[in-house]
């Protein structure tokens, strides 16, 4: 790992109170319920106590200003203590900050070793990372069957962004049947991206579905995705009127089963 200067115990003492009860799981709680200061003496604590978690989360505060000024150096730092401490996301964050070449020097080799410590930890993002690295050579030589394999293994768990990668990697290859299954898998978790390239796909090929492609397109758009817009419109405007109803049927009862499936997940 390379080194940075020393995160001291002064520093991070000189911006929280640390308690004695210290819990990474603690401090997100209390982060999710937008209780930042709580949050930080919690992370402080369990970085103190050893805990690499408790760097990442502190770093991640520092990154993005949540509570304190930004300081990204600092959060490196951090990250870099979280990493040597065996985190994975910190090996992820600090990976992709070598990649990035912004804060830290740039070094794909350094930060690809990183990423893929991750992924071999099991990280689903270390996964989509590493994967990406190989795909593109950076700091690794080119390796497809290890980017797919590292990209499988992510979506697995149900990383959105491996299934949109899988799913254009297919179709680039031309492979249109195998491409349609993660793009589906990605779209049916209700991503806008995921949406738009699926409702694309069912959009060529003899055996296209324009109805159901609507109505995708009909969900991305109300996602925030403005180019899925253009396309509804442009799918639209080939439909019947009794197959615009239809398209617009099945993006409502997609929606509602979702709300439906989210309120019980909520119950339990």
């Amino acid at each position: 790992m390379r080194c940075f200067s020393a995160v001291s115990a002064v520093i991070v003492s000189s911006l929280l109170t640390v308690s004695a009860s210290a819990d990474v799981a603690q401090g997100v709680e209390l982060l999710n319920a937008g209780d930042v200061s709580g949050a930080a003496t919690e992370f402080a604590a369990a970085y103190e106590a050893g805990d690499g978690e408790g760097a990442f989360y502190l770093g991640r505060l520092f990154e993005l200003g949540l509570g304190t000024e930004q300081d990204e150096m600092r959060a490196a730092n951090l990250y870099s203590a979280a990493a040597e401490g065996g985190s994975a996301k910190a090996q992820v964050r600090l990976g992709l900050m070598y990649h990035e070449g912004r804060i830290l020097l740039r070094d794909y080799v350094e930060g690809t070793r990183l990423l893929c410590a991750a992924a071999d930890a099991g990280d689903a993002d270390g996964q989509l990372n590493c994967g990406l690295a190989y795909r593109a050579g950076r700091g690794v030589a080119p390796d497809d069957v290890r980017a797919l394999s590292y990209w499988q293994q992510a979506a697995d768990q149900g990383n959105i962004l491996a299934m949109n990668v899988l799913g254009q990697t297919a179709l680039n290859s031309g492979n249109i049947e195998q491409a349609a299954v993660h793009l589906k898998q990605s779209a049916d978790l209700g991503n806008a991206g995921g949406m738009y390239e699926y409702a694309k796909l069912l959009m060529i090929g003899a055996e296209s579905d324009p109805v159901t492609a609507y109505s995708y397109a009909n969900l991305a758009v109300v996602r925030g995705l403005a180019d899925a817009g253009v396309l509804r419109d442009e799918i639209e405007a080939q439909l019947t009127a009794e197959q615009v109803v239809a398209g617009q049927e099945l993006a409502r009862t997609w929606t509602e089963e979702r709300i439906l499936e989210e309120n019980a997940a909520g119950g339990n």
